[in-house]
C-alpha cells in the first residue's frame, strides 16, 4: 500500500499497521499450532502505542529492566516476563510486584532475593537462565555464548541443590537465525540441562528467532517446540522482538546539503549514530526504497548524518537521479533497535514516531523537542 510520507516532519519512524498485523498473524499461528506463547521482547520494540494491538496476539511481554517490566504490564498486560544479568536491589521490591516470571542470571542471585519472591504479593514464578556454551554468532558483541561470557550458568557451574523453588530455565543463543540453529542448539541443550527440566513447569527458548523472515522455516520451528513439549511436559516460551517488528517500519529522512570530497556525499536530518545506531554497531547497510548499491543506477552517492562524528556514515547507495536539497531518503526496516536505541549525541532532535493505519493514512503519534533533550541532562 502506497503511503504518503511528503507531510511528515522528519526525521521519522512510521510503522505500517498493515505490515505488523501480517507478522503477528503468522507469530499467533505458531501459538495455535503448538501451544507455545510468544512474548514481545521489549528490548527491540517498545513502541507502546501499539501495545493493545500486540495484546490481541501475543501472551504478554519480557522485559530486561524494572522499567520495561512496567511499561510492559502498564500497556499491555498479559504476562510480564523480566530476565537481567542482575538484579538491584532496590529495583527488586517493585519487580516481584510487577512480574509475572523472573528468571534470574546465576543461583547465587536466586538464593539472594529467594525470600523476596516467596514474599510477594503476586505469585511469581522463578527461572535459571542456562550457557549451553553453543552457538553459531560470529560476531561476540552479540553473542551470549562467546569466551568469558557473562550471560547464563554453564553445566559446570549448575547448582542442582539449589533448585528449590525454580520452575523453568531459560537460554538465548541467537541473532537474527533461522530455525535449523534452533533445532541444533536444542539438541545441545536438551543434553546438557534436560535432565532437570523434567521436574519443571516451563522453558523459555529466547529470542531472535527471525520468524517473520521470508525464508524462515516455520516448520522445524513447530517441530522443535512440540518435541520439547511433549518430552518434558513444559509450557515452551519464546520471546522474539525483531520478528514482531521485523520489516514493518520506516525511518523518512531528507537531505540538508550535498558536499563533493571524491564523490558526492549527501548529508541528511537522520543520523546513524543518533537514529539508527545498529547500523554502527552491527555494522549492517539498511535499504532504502528506490535506491541501489553503488553503480547499480546512474548516481551514487554517500549518505551522512549531521552529526560531528566522523564516522556518522550510513553507507554508499545509487540513485536514478541526483539527490539535491529536500530530497525524502526513506530507509528500510527501521522498527526494532531504532526508537529503544536512539539518543540526542550533539543535541540532535528524536526522531517523531507515526503509524501507517491499513487504509494507508500516516498518523504522528509523537513529537520530540528541547525538553526532551534537557530533560535527560541536569
Amino acid at each position: 500500500m502506497k503511503m504518503d510520507f511528503h507531510a511528515l516532519p522528519t526525521p521519522c519512524y512510521v510503522v505500517d499497521q498493515t505490515l505488523l498485523l501480517k507478522n503477528l498473524s503468522l507469530l499467533r499461528s505458531v501459538m495455535d499450532r503448538t501451544g507455545c506463547r510468544i512474548l514481545l521482547a521489549q528490548k527491540a520494540f517498545s513502541m507502546f502505542s501499539l501495545y493493545p494491538l500486540i495484546g490481541k496476539y501475543l501472551s504478554g511481554t519480557t522485559a530486561s529492566s524494572l522499567f520495561e517490566a512496567k511499561l510492559g504490564r502498564e500497556e499491555m498486560g498479559g504476562e510480564t516476563h523480566i530476565f537481567a544479568p542482575a538484579y538491584r536491589e532496590d529495583d527488586f521490591d517493585e519487580i516481584v510486584q510487577t512480574c509475572d516470571h523472573i528468571v534470574f542470571n546465576s543461583f547465587e542471585q536466586k538464593q539472594r532475593f529467594w525470600e523476596k519472591v516467596q514474599k510477594a504479593p503476586r505469585a511469581v514464578s522463578c527461572g535459571i537462565r542456562v550457557n549451553p556454551e553453543y552457538s553459531e554468532i560470529e560476531t561476540d558483541l552479540y553473542n551470549p555464548c562467546f569466551a568469558n561470557s557473562r550471560l547464563g550458568v554453564t553445566e559446570a557451574n549448575f547448582r542442582e541443590d539449589l533448585l528449590e523453588g525454580v520452575e523453568g530455565l531459560h537460554f538465548h543463543t541467537m541473532c537474527e537465525q533461522n530455525s535449523d540453529t534452533l533445532k541444533r542448539t536444542a539438541e545441545v541443550f536438551c543434553k546438557k540441562f534436560g535432565k532437570y527440566l523434567k521436574q519443571m513447569k516451563w522453558v523459555n527458548l529466547g529470542g531472535e528467532h527471525h520468524i517473520t523472515r521470508p525464508d524462515y522455516d516455520v516448520e522445524t520451528l513447530v517441530e522443535v517446540i512440540e518435541q520439547i513439549r511433549d518430552e518434558y511436559k513444559v509450557t515452551v516460551y519464546l520471546e522474539p522482538g525483531e520478528a514482531v517488528a521485523l520489516n514493518t517500519g520506516f525511518l523518512v529522512s531528507r537531505v540538508l546539503d550535498i558536499v563533493h570530497n571524491g564523490m558526492d556525499i549527501a548529508i541528511l536530518d537522520t543520523s546513524a549514530a543518533c537514529h539508527m545506531p545498529d547500523v554502527l554497531e552491527m555494522p549492517y547497510r539498511p535499504e532504502i526504497v528506490g535506491a541501489g548499491k553503488p553503480g547499480e543506477y546512474a548516481y551514487t552517492c554517500r549518505l551522512g548524518g549531521p552529526t560531528c562524528l566522523a564516522g556518522d556514515i550510513i553507507g554508499d547507495y545509487s540513485f536514478p537521479e541526483p539527490l539535491k536539497p529536500g530530497d525524502e531518503v526513506i530507509f528500510c526496516d527501521m522498527a526494532h533497535y531504532t526508537m529503544v536505541k536512539n539518543n540526542t549525541f550533539n543535541g540532535e532532535n528524536l526522531p517523531s514516531i507515526a503509524i501507517a493505519d491499513e487504509q494507508g493514512a500516516v498518523h504522528v503519534v509523537k513529537n520530540f523537542g528541547y525538553e526532551d533533550f534537557k530533560s535527560r541532562l541536569s
